[in-house]
């Protein structure tokens, strides 16, 4: 998922912090971005006995799900930079007994040793890229000809509450600059025009996309305003530059995150904000 524009300014090392980050509160990311992989993995609606690669498949969840719908006869691959993340989608398929199978490396250069994948899956995944044209373009050798990819990226931060909330409160605190547009980072996509200039550059073709619009329980179902609060204060890299500040800002941050979030919290449903991400599809 990210954690908003602070990554894409201070670059986001998903093989060491974020992904630690990441693990470290794997449930509530998970459980957060959750309808939306529902709203992907149902637009591409896979079908038994297709081979699909799982672009930064971070702790395998959405890997497992295509390894059930495609079966024995396809293949489901989860490809991820973090080792710490590759560790935890390996014991999960193990401990249910899923075929999906699991790499650790960097997508951009990655040569993989296996046959040509039938479709491309990512949620969220796709967005950190240094330089993404030359990595989608390595991504497409991994593909056969007429392969589908289905990506879900955010939208711009405008339209994510549960960002703009959140930096409203971090920026009363401490200074952040701007956000770089397009730079690597959650929202390096936001502008649908700049994807499918990347996505055209690398080969792709019939590029399409809908909006997802609806609201995420921030730091999971259920979570509590202080639940949240942790959150975004152990795992997003606001949390990061705040306790860059002391201790007196960030208990002051504390607060008021705690305040805001209690504003949108929901008996029986948690911290409600709202959320738009595009999904995205083209072809080889």
């Amino acid at each position: 998922m990210g954690g908003g524009s602070p990554e894409a300014l201070k670059g986001e090392d998903w093989a060491g912090e974020m992904g630690a980050r990441w693990l470290a509160s794997l449930d509530r990311f998970e459980g957060m971005i959750a309808p939306i992989g529902n709203a992907l993995l149902a637009r591409a609606a896979y079908q038994p006995g297709e081979r699909v690669l799982d672009l930064g498949c971070g702790g395998g969840a959405t890997t497992l799900a295509i390894a059930g719908a495609v079966g024995a006869e396809g293949a489901a691959l989860g490809l991820d930079i973090a080792p710490m993340l590759i560790e935890q989608a390996e014991e999960r398929a193990a401990a249910t007994g899923s075929p999906a199978r699991f790499v650790c490396a960097d997508a951009a250069t990655a040569a993989l040793d296996e046959p040509p994948f039938d479709r491309l899956f990512s949620r969220f995944g796709s967005m950190f890229f240094a330089e993404p044209v030359p990595a989608f373009a390595n991504l497409r050798t991994m593909l056969a000809p007429g392969a589908r990819i289905d990506l879900a990226v955010w939208a711009h931060p405008r339209d994510n509450a549960w960002m703009m909330e959140v930096m409203g409160v971090v920026r009363a605190h401490v200074e952040v600059p701007p956000a770089v547009p397009r730079a690597p980072g959650p929202f390096a996509f936001e502008d649908l025009a700049y994807l499918e200039e990347v996505l055209t550059g690398a080969g792709f073709t019939g590029f399409e996309a809908e909006a997802y619009q609806g609201e995420q329980p921030v730091g999971g179902p259920g979570a509590s305003p202080e639940d949240a609060t942790d959150f975004v204060l152990a795992s997003m890299a606001a949390g990061r530059i705040l306790a860059e500040q002391g201790e007196n800002v960030l208990a002051s941050a504390r607060a008021d995150l705690a305040a805001m979030f209690a504003r949108h919290h929901r008996a029986g449903e948690g911290v409600m904000l709202g959320c738009k991400a595009w999904l995205v599809s083209a072809r080889v």
